[in-house]
């Protein structure tokens, strides 16, 4: 059994979650001992937000999800790539320092913006180790995001992404790919439920068609939003607010009055369970929310505006193009779309655009890492 180390932080939740389903997967497979490895604890000592306030720059970020404080966010990469670039040196030390102690027969990196840092690290102590970076976005934001133009492999889990390594000069060797993004185990092994039973149990109208709200681990303001709109609406609808780490917000949501009924929770295990009551799904456009609810056969409403942010602007692109749901300019306007969504022809159309997809991605990851290994040793063999 060889050793594989996972490079993540938990900055938005996605990459941790991407980390933990591949560790479970491989656990699973047999083939691989796989170690999870916080990179922002790596860096702690360079970490510039750490060192002025006390607090991480991944809780800074997480902060800016709670709050909604994402519009413009694209104008925050430049300088935060700025400050990455300034601490470079650093960061490839302490690195370094890590591969000092350990010599895994692989690294897999599910974190942008220091692959660069990994990849030179690594180098410089095990020069025979490949690098591979798991996008767990939809597709790429260069420069300097996930995708370096440099000697390692890539798994992309959409043709965009592909396309995007090979004009970035990744050769095709070093381009694998997958069915979709990773999703949990834990969502494909679901025993079916009594829809109708499980609402009246959650207080519930099993005839009224049932929304899930999910705005990621953090949760977002934005959701207060949808459930007031939908409130002054005339529709005859029903929600689950899965507010995540977010107590205030569920706290707020909660104290609500409410025409229609509605169900609040904080951070739970039960996704998977709550996707199968719902009808439907409401939330930002995160790679990982998105995907659970697609391979749970629901179909979408996502935002696509200034608020977006710049990596997952894509990943709505991706919802039109496979007309898999509607995508908003701004959440003012769920009302309207939930009405054209529930539509009885424009929902059986959804539905049946959601079941024709397949994704597999996190069953194909131990094959997919066993193909760079082998690629790898045959490259340092020639």
């Amino acid at each position: 059994m060889e050793r594989l180390e996972i490079i993540y932080f938990n900055a938005g939740g996605g990459h941790r979650a991407a980390a933990m389903a591949l560790e479970t997967v491989l656990r699973r497979d047999g083939r691989w001992r796989a170690q999870l490895t916080n990179l922002q604890q790596l860096l702690d000592p360079i970490d510039p937000a750490r060192r002025l306030t006390g607090i991480r720059m991944e809780e800074v970020y997480n902060l800016l999800l709670r709050r909604g404080w994402t519009r413009g966010s694209e104008r925050l990469l430049k300088p935060m790539h700025a400050v990455i670039r300034h601490y470079h040196a650093h960061a490839v030390g302490l690195l370094e320092r890590h591969w000092r102690s350990r010599r895994p027969a692989v690294v897999v990196s599910v974190v942008p913006h220091f692959n660069r840092a990994l990849f030179e690290s690594l180098r410089r102590v095990h020069p025979a180790v490949p690098l591979v970076t798991i996008l767990t976005d939809f597709a790429d934001f260069p420069p300097h995001f996930w995708i370096e133009p440099q000697d390692q492999f890539f798994i992309c889990g959409t043709e965009r992404a592909a396309a995007q390594a090979t004009e970035l000069g990744v050769p095709p060797g070093r381009i694998l790919r997958s069915s979709g993004m990773i999703v949990h185990p834990r969502f494909y092994e679901n025993p079916p439920i009594n829809q109708v039973a499980e609402r009246r149990r959650l207080g519930l109208d099993p005839a009224i068609p049932t929304g899930l709200v999910i705005f990621g681990g953090q949760g977002s303001a934005v959701m207060r939003e949808i459930g007031r709109r939908l409130e002054d609406s005339r529709l005859k609808v029903q929600l689950i607010f899965i507010c995540g780490r977010n107590r205030p917000l569920a706290d707020d949501l909660r104290r609500q009055r409410s025409r229609y009924r509605r169900v609040v929770l904080g951070f739970t295990e039960e996704v998977p369970f709550f996707m199968q009551v719902a009808d439907f799904f409401i939330g930002k456009a995160g790679p990982g929310s998105l995907s659970e609810a697609l391979l749970m056969k629901l179909p979408v409403i996502v935002e696509r505006n200034g608020r977006t942010m710049p990596q997952e602007r894509y990943n709505a692109d991706w919802v039109l193009e496979n007309r898999v749901g509607l995508v908003l300019k701004d959440f003012r306007e769920i009302a309207g779309a939930t009405e054209q969504l529930l539509h009885p022809q424009s929902l059986a159309t959804y539905r049946r655009r959601v079941a024709e997809l397949e994704n597999r991605a996190v069953f194909e990851m131990p094959g997919l890492l066993q193909q760079v290994r082998k690629r790898s040793a045959l490259t340092a063999g020639s």
